[in-house]
């Protein structure tokens, strides 16, 4: 699993399994999901991520620097 915080854009996305990608769906405004070809979610990606997330989450993230991939 690896993710990263965009701080210039305020995306937070997150890759569960690295199989390849076949299709996304945006399950609620802002938050999309990616799916492989068994229709499992292998990504998520937060758009407005300062809006979605709570507070402690992303204060962490920019303590962190969040700069990288993780895992």
């Amino acid at each position: 699993m690896r993710f990263r915080y965009d701080n210039l854009h305020d995306i937070f996305y997150i890759r569960f399994d690295e199989s390849p990608y076949e299709e996304s769906d945006e399950v609620q405004e802002g938050v999309i999901f990616d799916y492989n070809k068994q229709g499992k979610i292998i990504a998520m990606e937060i758009l407005g991520a300062s809006q979605k997330l709570a507070p402690a989450f992303r204060s962490q993230l920019l303590r962190q620097k969040a700069i990288a991939v993780s895992g």
